[in-house]
């Protein structure tokens, strides 16, 4: 059984050699690869040393080198994990096994923090919240959405229509694999601070944004019924309130003194059937596009069972 190990790097030059052999020595037979994501630094360089195969991706972001992996490289699983050296390397052949084992597509690494100084401050918290906003509207499996160590089945991987750019990749990981209903679940895994030198890409608010908004707009790609029908009901009610004081002095008096004010709410009120029609029609074209993604999903074999 092919394991392959993807590690995607921007300037951790003072860690991937560590990276690259702790990996080493937790699966022996995997093959390793590195991909420089145009680092200033010697990461290449060290990677190299150390034995792993380093390949590059030019387009910068976390999401394209990840869409650049999966497109690339063959193999039974795939264990994805950062260079930074925060993740354990230990926990990996107890992911794969219970990947293998229990025929999942996806473990992912439920990090148990050593000491405060691993997260940045605002990241624990920031990952709390997207992680309860994501089982809000997708369905609750998740207690670490953000985790950037994973085992991947062969299917999973080859079926993932990689779309994101950049430290989102993780959010659409995670929805990709609830709305096919596929089997995953997490193991807890340590997380440990930075080594000295190495330093965090993740900007907490303006990334922390990025990832909101990918929830929202896979929210609206997914279930564009439920979206829809969302803002059709606040529309409705919108609406209804413009246009209460209005059908009230007209049912007193028999007139309608504000014009403007009913045309608008006649205006909102067509607004909000559009939203609600828009919702059915993209409903039926999501639920193609679903059946799609499962079939694509099952066409590629799955070696490991």
């Amino acid at each position: 059984m092919k394991i392959a190990v993807l590690i995607p790097c921007y300037n951790e030059e003072a860690t991937i050699s560590r990276v690259v052999a702790d990996f080493r020595n937790a699966l022996p037979d995997a093959h390793i690869f590195v991909y420089d994501n145009n680092s200033t630094d010697r990461t290449a360089e060290c990677a190299l040393s150390a034995g792993a195969q380093v390949r590059n991706e030019r387009r910068q972001g976390k999401g394209h080198v990840v869409r650049r992996m999966f497109a690339d490289i063959e193999s039974d699983i795939y264990v994805l994990v950062d260079g930074d050296s925060t993740y354990c390397a230990a926990s990996a052949p107890a992911m794969v096994s219970r990947l293998v084992n229990d025929h999942l597509d996806m473990v992912v690494g439920l990090r148990v923090h050593q000491d405060k100084s691993a997260y940045r401050r605002g990241h624990l918290t920031g990952n709390q919240a997207l992680t309860y906003f994501l089982a809000v509207m997708f369905g609750e499996a998740f207690k670490d959405i953000l985790s950037g160590y994973r085992v991947f089945s062969r299917r999973f991987v080859k079926s993932f229509p990689a779309l994101s750019g950049g430290f989102e990749i993780e959010t659409e990981l995670s929805v990709f694999a609830l709305e096919l209903e596929l089997p995953i679940t997490e193991v807890e895994t340590f997380y440990y601070a930075r080594p000295n030198g190495s330093q965090s890409k993740l900007n907490t608010w303006k990334d922390g944004f990025r990832i909101l908004g990918t929830i929202l707009k896979l929210y609206r790609s997914e279930k564009p019924l439920r979206f829809f029908s969302v803002i059709g009901v606040l529309l409705i009610l919108l609406s209804s309130l413009l246009a209460a004081p209005v059908v009230l002095t007209y049912l007193e008096d028999g007139v309608v003194p504000r014009l403007p004010t009913a045309i608008l709410s006649m205006g909102i009120m067509i607004v909000a059937m559009l939203s609600f029609s828009s919702g059915l029609i993209l409903d039926t074209v999501t639920r193609g596009r679903r059946e799609m993604k499962m079939l694509t999903y099952l066409s590629h074999k799955d070696e490991k069972s």
